[in-house]
C-alpha cells in the first residue's frame, strides 16, 4: 500500500513545545458534516477550494517535506505577482509589488510512491482562481479543487509518520463495508502553529470518498 507520511509544523521546526497554541487566527475551509462512519470518522462535504501546491523530492532526495513547506511559506509571504487592479483587503496586506497572503489551517501533505511530497495550503476564501496572487517560482501552482465528500478521522498529539500511517489504516478500514469507498490516495491535515502542547492539538487523515455502488 502506498504510505502517506505526515509533514507538520511542528516536525520542521520545532520537535517540542511549553506554550499554548491558538489557531482561531487562521481562517479554515468550511464544510457540512454529513454522516459519522464511527465515534472516530466522520463524513464532511467541503465546497471548492483555492490551494498553492508544490511537489519535491523523490525517492532518494532529503529533506523534500521542508522544502516544499518553504515554497509554499514563501509564496503566501510575497513570492508572488500581483496585478495593480487587485484589491488587497484583511486578512491580506500589500508589500511594495506583492501580496503577502495570510496563513490559512489546514496545512495538507502527503507522499506518494515515488518519495516525493505533495504539500497544499489553502487560501484565504477571498480569493479565487482568477484573483489570487500568481506564484514567482514555477514550483508552486495554484489547483482549484472541486467540491467532495471526505471521510475524515481527527486525531491529537504528534503527527509524526508512524502516528499518520496507524491512523490511515483505521480510517480505511472505518470505510470497510460502509457505503462509501475511497477516491483519492488518504493524506494528513494539520492546524495548529508548532508551539500548541500535543493534546490540543488538532491532527486529520482524510480521503476522499464516492458511493459504493459509483463506478469511474
Amino acid at each position: 500500500m502506498r504510505q502517506i507520511v505526515a509533514i507538520s509544523l511542528v516536525s520542521l521546526f520545532l520537535a517540542g513545545c511549553s506554550a499554548f497554541g491558538v489557531r482561531s487566527g487562521y481562517e479554515q475551509p468550511g464544510y457540512e458534516v454529513v454522516e459519522r462512519l464511527d465515534e472516530a470518522v466522520e463524513l464532511r462535504r467541503y465546497d471548492a477550494r483555492l490551494a498553492a501546491e508544490a511537489t519535491v523530492g523523490g525517492a532518494d532526495t532529503e529533506g523534500e517535506e521542508d522544502s516544499a513547506f518553504r515554497l509554499l511559506f514563501n509564496y503566501i509571504s510575497g513570492a508572488n505577482e500581483t496585478a495593480a487592479e487587485i484589491a488587497m483587503t484583511a486578512p491580506v496586506e500589500t508589500a511594495e509589488a506583492s501580496a503577502e497572503i495570510a496563513m490559512t489551517a489546514p496545512v495538507e501533505s502527503a507522499r506518494s510512491a515515488d518519495g516525493s511530497t505533495r504539500m497544499r495550503f489553502f487560501l484565504p476564501s477571498a480569493y479565487d482562481a482568477d484573483t489570487a496572487p500568481k506564484p514567482s517560482d514555477p514550483r508552486v501552482s495554484l489547483v482549484t479543487l472541486p467540491a467532495q465528500s471526505q471521510a475524515v478521522l481527527r486525531f491529537t498529539g504528534f503527527g509524526g509518520e508512524a502516528v499518520v500511517e496507524e491512523k490511515t489504516r483505521e480510517l480505511l478500514a472505518a470505510l470497510e463495508g460502509s457505503a462509501w469507498r475511497p477516491a483519492s490516495e488518504p493524506v494528513a491535515m494539520f492546524y495548529d502553529p508548532p508551539w500548541t502542547i500535543p493534546f490540543l492539538r488538532r491532527n486529520e487523515v482524510s480521503v476522499v470518498v464516492a458511493r459504493s455502488e459509483q463506478r469511474g
